[in-house]
């Protein structure tokens, strides 16, 4: 019955926004009053108001003292959002200091003279100002008064003129910094979790155990990750444009001919290209770049790019006028001076123990002051020049506000959807579909299409994202990563702006055309850039890699990379070190025999013993690697006659568990019908025995043969995962002696530094009062615990102090402690002198050749020649189905 107030809601939200109300009010007032009227019927038929919540009804929601969208107040406070005002308010300061205009002349008299050049040049303007902007109306207005007459005026067709402008407008939904991908970026990541805990329990209903491995879960998503993920598919629409511009002129050069620009091509013409093209592509570089290269966050970056606009912006005001570019220049000497003394000199305030330290931080704060003077001096001039700050901040608030309003609003209608039990029915539809995965996919796909005739890209990826997007990814099958769906949708809404006649772009477009530029001209031009875009979502749907790639490689090699110890990278490190052996086995074979050549004699016997099994275990690895390859060859060749069962049992077990669900819910409404109303009972009674008659014969049409089959495909899954086990044992416990070894040898030079200290003691001991002597030899413990494998060291020195922290200290048995421990510290430095003398070449050698195979899972992090090929292999979507 909870179908029918989901009927109201979605007819309520629909009436409300063709009536014209305003998105932000539209949707939470249709979840207010649909929550409201099936309170009220509750009440009223059941007495109960929670009757048609599937989910927590009001009474929770007012018995906790707040409501169902508690979390929906905290949204603007997510790190993830507080970029949005910072791009907006990036792409907004460079728009009306008309330094898009000055970019879109220039490349059009550069490329003007070749054919379709002009076209070309609108599309590069395009790509670049979706790069600083964002802002797909902006852009498309922007590019409409500039581009549009001048292409018109050199004969360009209509069609192309208008389809090239509106589908470069709309770059600014892909090509990162996107508002878009920020907000999908923050749905995505409360769905990720939603899909985790899905698949999590799916694990557990399907196999019996508790807990999924960790190699199976879904992973989440950040704004970082989405943009570098939508980089290589913006930038591939804009090469498919290129390209299709170019053809277009080539055979039809009446179409967009050639415009010849009047002036020369010197060197003041070299001047103005590089003055126009260089500062909106640093400041590209150095917002993409910071987060490429893991300097800044989003946050951060979005604070650099609009402090970079600023500054652009105060000399492009300032054009013509005298000292136009201080501002700028001063920026730019005090940003380089802080990076010099960074890389020269690291500066830590809480640091500072020599003169050189503080000469350097003078330097810096001189230099940081210069910045902040060049930021307050630019930001002056934007505010008294044509009231261009005020101007950009009140455009800001208001965009920055209709965003999170519509957040707000967008959380509370999908609160309420979920509360009548929406979204189970639509994971109920969509796992309903044939196809698997991919025909829930295009499906999800196709509606996000037709929202997109009818609402902005915020509306659809607040309200339909958080319902479609845990589904998608919950799918073992295809397993596809958060950044990809959410650039698959990035690119489809992009495609929707453009879809006559409801696109939006076309109705910016056709705001600042003239009159005789035909509407169905614009609808016929855009037609082949709808096409390209989707043929882009194809190859990207095909070709995750494209997405996936880059923000791998960037995760691996950030200073906060996982180790390779971490469970979602071992099926990737495997695969790696199998082809390693294949390759320079011989070579890893030959370096273990040479080490064993190794005389040991020097070493302590514990250490000694150590290496001597960590190297025959070494030995062992390939046996247990081929032990993984074939256990892994066997699970493949069984599962092309096991997959279509195993998929056939698990959609007939989904079909009765979601006959269950709806068991369930109809004899919770059998319980809370009044006894006066038996004939309603009735029917839920007879409804309850019709689904269960279903349920059995659905069971029924599991084939005889799948408690076998199952089980002996579950038995070579338990073999593959302890070959694996083994293997992963086996590589540390072969390589972790070793690499110990290297790093205690390699130690003697730290620890025979601290001969005069140590025996620096027995005079502290005798002249220094025991609190004073114990906070000395403290001091010094914490030097030598510093040092690997000098416990026995340190465990002496704790003796001694804590002889002189008794109640009552005792500096003899202190002095007497204190010479064992020296004792003990001469030993140490003699054999791991002679052990470095001896012994650590070898062993140094042998640790290089082994490191990235054997001991590639003990490092600290990925090996940069190792990324590429971890990141490859991690940038396709792996069937983990057959283990669910």
């Amino acid at each position: 019955m909870e179908i029918i107030f989901i009927v109201i809601l979605i007819l309520l939200m629909i009436a409300a926004l063709g009536m014209g109300f305003p998105v932000a009010f539209a949707l939470p007032g249709s979840a207010v009053i649909a929550v409201t009227l099936a309170a009220i019927c509750g009440w009223l038929f059941f007495g109960n108001v929670d009757a048609f919540f599937t989910q927590d009804g009001p009474s929770e929601w007012l018995t906790a003292g707040v409501t169902n969208f508690r979390g929906v107040y905290w949204d603007p406070d997510r790190d993830t959002l507080i970029a949005i005002p910072l791009f907006v308010f990036m792409g907004i300061m460079l728009q009306r200091s008309r330094i898009a205009e000055d970019l879109l002349v220039t490349m059009a008299q550069l490329f003007g003279p070749v054919r379709g050049g002009l076209g070309i040049s609108v599309v590069f303007v395009g790509g670049l100002l979706a790069a600083t902007t964002g802002i797909v109306g902006a852009t498309v207005v922007a590019m409409g008064l500039i581009s549009l007459p001048a292409m018109l005026r050199n004969n360009y067709s209509h069609p192309i003129a208008t389809g090239t402008i509106a589908a470069s407008g709309t770059l600014g939904q892909i090509i990162p910094p996107s508002i878009v991908l920020i907000i999908l970026a923050d749905q995505l990541g409360s769905a990720t979790d939603q899909a985790s805990a899905a698949r999590k329990a799916l694990y557990k209903v399907s196999t019996g155990d508790l807990t999924m491995p960790g190699q199976f879960d879904v992973s989440s998503t950040s704004a970082g990750e989405m943009f570098l993920g939508a980089l290589v598919p913006g930038l591939l629409l804009v090469a498919v444009y290129i390209i299709f511009i170019f053809i277009i002129a080539f055979l039809r050069p009446n179409v967009a001919p050639a415009v010849p620009y009047d002036g020369k091509y010197d060197l003041q013409f070299a001047g103005r290209v590089i003055m126009a093209l260089v500062p909106p592509l640093a400041l590209i570089f150095i917002v993409l770049g910071s987060i490429i290269m893991g300097i800044a966050t989003v946050n951060q970056a979005g604070a650099v790019g609009a402090a970079g606009a600023m500054v652009m912006a105060s000399y492009q005001l300032y054009q013509g006028k005298p000292r136009a570019y201080w501002p700028a220049i001063l920026a730019l000497v005090s940003v380089a001076a802080i990076i010099v003394c960074v890389q020269i000199h690291p500066i830590n305030v809480k640091k500072l123990t020599t003169h050189a330290d503080y000469i350097w931080l003078v330097i810096a704060s001189i230099a940081v002051i210069g910045l902040v003077a060049a930021l307050l001096w630019s930001g002056w001039r934007t505010f008294v020049t044509d009231n261009t700050l005020q101007g950009v901040m009140i455009e800001t608030a208001k965009t920055s506000s209709l965003v999170f309003i519509i957040l707000m609003g967008a959380a509370m209608l999908t609160a309420a959807f979920r509360g009548f039990g929406g979204e189970e029915l639509v994971k109920h539809f969509l796992t309903g579909l044939p196809g698997g995965f991919w025909g829930q996919f295009f499906t999800v796909m196709a509606v996000i299409f037709i929202l997109g005739f009818f609402l902005d890209f915020i509306e659809i990826a607040v309200v339909v994202v958080p319902i479609v997007a845990p589904i998608l990814l919950t799918d073992p099958q295809a397993n596809v990563t958060a950044v990809w769906l959410g650039v698959m949708i990035g690119v489809n809404m992009q495609t929707s702006f453009l879809t006559p006649p409801f696109g939006f772009a076309l109705f910016y477009l056709r705001g600042v055309a003239p009159a005789f530029v035909k509407t169905l001209s614009m609808y016929k031009g855009v037609i082949p850039f709808i096409l390209m875009q989707l043929l882009v979502l194809v190859i990207v749907a095909y070709t995750p890699r494209l997405v996936n790639y880059l923000p791998q490689r960037v995760l691996l090699s950030a200073t906060t990379a996982p180790p390779p110890i971490n469970p979602g990278l071992q099926y990737c490190l495997e695969q790696y070190v199998a082809g390693e052996f294949a390759d320079r086995g011989d070579q890893i074979r030959a370096a273990i025999a040479r080490v064993r050549q190794l005389d040991l004699s020097s070493l302590p016997e514990d250490m000694r013993k150590d290496l001597t099994e960590s190297f025959a275990k070494a030995e062992t690895t390939f046996a247990l690697m081929d032990n993984v390859v074939k256990a892994d060859a066997a699970i493949e060749q069984r599962a092309d006659s096991y997959a279509p069962l195993h998929h056939q049992v698990r959609d007939i077990q989904a079909r009765i568990r979601v006959i269950d669900a709806q068991i369930k819910e109809l004899k919770d409404d059998v319980v809370r019908v009044p006894d006066e109303n038996q004939s309603l009972r009735k029917q839920l009674q007879d409804r309850v025995a019709a689904l269960e008659t279903e349920r059995k014969q659905i069971e029924s049409t599991i084939p005889a043969s799948w408690d076998s089959e199952h089980k002996a495909f579950r038995q070579l899954l338990a073999e593959d995962r302890r070959a694996r086990l083994t293997y992963r044992r086996g590589m540390d416990t072969a390589y972790e002696p070793v690499m110990n070894a290297v790093r205690i040898i390699g130690s003697v030079p730290d620890l025979a530094a601290l001969q005069a200290e140590l025996e620096g003691l027995r005079g502290i001991i005798n002249s220094q009062p025991a609190e004073t002597a114990a906070a000395q030899i403290e001091s010094v413990q914490s030097k030598v615990g510093a040092i690997p494998g000098a416990n026995s060291v340190r465990s002496g020195l704790y003796q001694a102090r804590r002889a002189l922290t008794k109640r009552e200290p005792d500096k003899n048995e202190a002095l007497k402690e204190l010479d064992k421990a020296i004792q003990t510290y001469e030993s140490e430095v003699e054999w791991r002198r002679k052990a470095a003398q001896d012994l650590l070449p070898g062993l140094r050698n042998y640790d290089e050749t082994i490191r990235d195979t054997i001991g590639l899972r003990k490092q600290e992090r990925v090996p940069k020649d190792v990324v590429p090929t971890i990141a490859a292999c991690n940038a396709y979507h792996h069937d983990v189905s057959l283990q669910f």
